[in-house]
């Protein structure tokens, strides 16, 4: 996948991206992405959610929460996520999401 993205210099979240479907096995795939201005807390930009949600509970998450950075989640296990670019959060983001599924 590749996206076009435009860069702002001052403004308000913008979505860029809002994806929701259900996949082959009736849980639900969630991509949010946001341009913000760049901050500390998000260097690169960007402020974004990714949920795979499994009878109705989050199994796999990416996301920048405010004040805790990028970081990932699979089931109870939070850890840093190193952010290098939209393209390898959706390809990570979609590895993680195959590789529960296959050990299903």
């Amino acid at each position: 996948m590749h996206f076009l993205l435009v860069h702002y210099t001052h403004m308000k979240a913008e979505l860029i991206i809002h994806n929701k479907a259900m996949d082959e096995y009736g849980n639900t795939v969630e991509i949010k992405l946001w341009a913000v201005k760049k901050s500390s807390d998000k260097p690169h930009g960007y402020k974004y959610s990714l949920v795979y949600i499994v009878d109705g509970n989050r199994l796999i998450g990416y996301d920048n929460a405010e004040g805790k950075g990028d970081h990932r989640h699979y089931g109870n296990i939070s850890e840093s996520y190193s952010f290098s670019g939209i393209d390898r959060l959706i390809k990570d983001f979609y590895e993680d999401i195959v590789s529960y599924t296959r050990g299903k």
